[in-house]
């Protein structure tokens, strides 16, 4: 196991660096996205201003503040709380956010499924893991909102959040193969198959 602090974006040889049970803390830029975000790029035909060709994404809608356009809060927004939403519904945009706009990280709960273990095996990727209930840990780490795009959509706007020490973040799916999830369920059901054995009940 390895820590490494990122100052987004980054390359392919770095991303492919990384390993699951590694840690990783980001500086700079990180984008928050979601459902409808990704819905309306992929489904309808949206573009969005933002390049983010080597940075992370956050699957995240956030709740938010106006609080006028400051020196601090040039979009006018201030984040209240910044948490991270449940990934699986989001499984099918993996690929596309990698290929069509150059995405090497993404940020989630729960994990991801076969085909963005693929994308992150063929495009040089990885998925960091965020547990539930640390919103308000999340939060300190986001300085300010840069920018944002598609915000018709909000509070599922696109997000540009400036971040320092956004970490450590586990790395729960790699380039190579490595996945916390499919390595958690296979230890559960060979316990299960143990316990069950030694109570005298028949597994299945």
């Amino acid at each position: 196991m390895a820590h490494y602090e990122f100052d987004m974006p980054i390359t392919e040889a770095q991303v492919r660096a990384l390993r699951v049970n590694d840690t990783v803390t980001l500086n700079g830029t990180l984008f928050g996205i979601r459902d409808a975000t990704q819905i309306h790029m992929f489904d309808r035909g949206r573009k969005t201003k933002f390049d983010l060709r080597g940075h992370a994404v956050i699957h995240t809608a956030p709740n938010v503040k106006w609080v006028g356009e400051t020196q601090g809060a040039p979009t006018g927004y201030a984040p209240v709380c910044v948490g991270t939403t449940t990934s699986a519904r989001m499984e099918r945009f993996t690929r596309p956010l990698m290929e069509q706009y150059g995405v090497r990280i993404v940020i989630g709960k729960g994990g991801l499924f076969a085909a963005s273990q693929e994308a992150f095996t063929a495009l040089g990727g990885a998925y960091l893991a965020i547990i539930g209930g640390a919103a308000a840990l999340e939060t300190t780490w986001i300085e300010s909102i840069e920018d944002v795009d598609l915000d018709d959509l909000n509070p599922e706007s696109l997000w540009k959040f400036r971040i320092r020490g956004f970490g450590p973040l586990l790395v729960a799916m790699d380039s190579h193969g490595g996945n916390l999830y499919t390595k958690v369920t296979e230890k559960a059901r060979s316990r299960r198959e143990q316990v069950l054995a030694a109570i005298g009940v028949g597994g299945k």
